[in-house]
């Protein structure tokens, strides 16, 4: 499918957005940014429910919106699914005649999407005759992702579906929507300001702030950089780091990894070697020398080069991006400790992280 073109923008009282992006259709994209950045505006515009929108919309050759032609594809006509953060179902059927209902309008629609599939790649055989009345967050979001996907759309919009639930049924979802687009040919536009989720789920991003794209491409280039923190916010900032398994030591319970021919350890993953993850490396648990340590109970050693540091003089703090051979970590330490070590652009350096820091995405 070819993309997905956006160049739109519209104004409430307060509140302006403007965005031109090409959106990839295939895979996972996550919109993301703080509370009010545009996020589910963009959404919405996407799927035809934003008044007063000027701009144009086209999905490959079909132009969905166009205001200077005064073209305004209705929204059941687009093709395009959207899951709400509220689900949405109807009240007063079942859940087998909310499905029903969304197979009987697509079923003239070309595809391989089975009504039988469906309820089984999402576990709903036990929950058919209830109504969603008595279906707990997780039952309800994953009977509305059901829906959706017996729509049978050719694009999938979700606004921040897990966002109600506790962690274990978030978990569970999360690991449904990772799937979709394998499992059943259709790319994902997913809404969160949860990083956590970008490392989850995203296969490239895009960072909305203030009603405007400010950053866009690879999920990993995007994360390690330093100019995006007014929407990642720095507590939560990081990277992501594809490594293979090696080994597992039994006896203490870690697993071996390499990345970019770097050894690395982290608590025991039940995993096969040979299987490439994504690690999670936040900047406030990457700590900074000038010379290999000995004798620290930090077992992750990485040597590189610094090729990027912003000083906040306003702060404490300071941030490093240090290149440790095709790939980068962020670190997040005092401006004093970069005085006192007289780190520069181009010095040599040894970022290092503790084992338990490591916060497994797998892919």
């Amino acid at each position: 499918m070819s993309a997905l073109d956006c160049d739109i923008n519209v104004r409430f009282e307060g509140f302006e957005l403007i965005v031109g992006h090409a959106f990839e259709t295939h895979g996972i994209t996550v919109l993301f940014g703080a509370s009010g950045s545009g996020k589910s505006t963009l959404l919405r515009a996407i799927a035809g429910f934003v008044p007063g929108l000027s701009g144009k919309i086209a999905l490959g050759d079909e132009v969905l919106f166009d205001s200077a032609r005064a073209v305004n594809v209705p929204p059941h006509k687009r093709g395009i699914g959207y899951v709400f953060q509220d689900v949405r179902l109807f009240p007063h059927l079942t859940v087998l005649d909310n499905l029903a209902y969304a197979d009987k309008r697509s079923r003239h629609l070309a595809g391989s999407i089975a009504f039988e599939g469906v309820v089984d790649a999402f576990d709903l055989e036990p929950l058919l005759q209830r109504k969603p009345g008595a279906l707990s967050g997780g039952e309800a979001q994953r009977v509305a992702m059901a829906r959706a996907i017996l729509a049978r759309p050719r694009l999938l919009l979700m606004d921040e579906p897990v966002s109600a639930l506790d962690m274990k049924r978030k978990v569970s979802i999360l690991q449904m929507v990772e799937r979709l687009p394998a499992m059943f040919g259709i790319p994902v536009i997913y809404v969160t300001h949860a990083i956590d989720e970008v490392a989850r789920l995203a296969d490239r991003m895009v960072v909305l702030d203030a009603g405007k794209k400010i950053a866009d491409g690879p999920v990993e280039t995007v994360l390690e950089r330093l100019d995006v923190q007014s929407a990642t916010g720095r507590f939560e900032a990081g990277v992501l780091l594809q490594a293979t398994v090696e080994s597992h030591d039994e006896t203490f319970k870690l697993t071996q990894l390499t990345a970019h021919g770097h050894r690395i350890t982290m608590p025991a993953a039940n995993l096969a070697p040979g299987t490439v993850i994504r690690l999670r490396i936040r900047a406030r648990d990457v700590a900074l020398a000038t010379q290999e340590p000995q004798g620290l109970s930090i077992r992750n050693v990485f040597s590189g080069t610094l090729v990027e540091l912003t000083e906040e003089t306003d702060t404490a703090f300071a941030e490093a991006l240090i290149d440790i051979g095709g790939a980068r970590l962020r670190a997040r330490v005092t401006r004093a400790s970069i005085a006192e070590l007289g780190l520069a652009k181009g010095s040599k350096a040894y970022a290092l992280v503790k084992s338990v820091a490591f916060d497994r995405r797998g892919i």
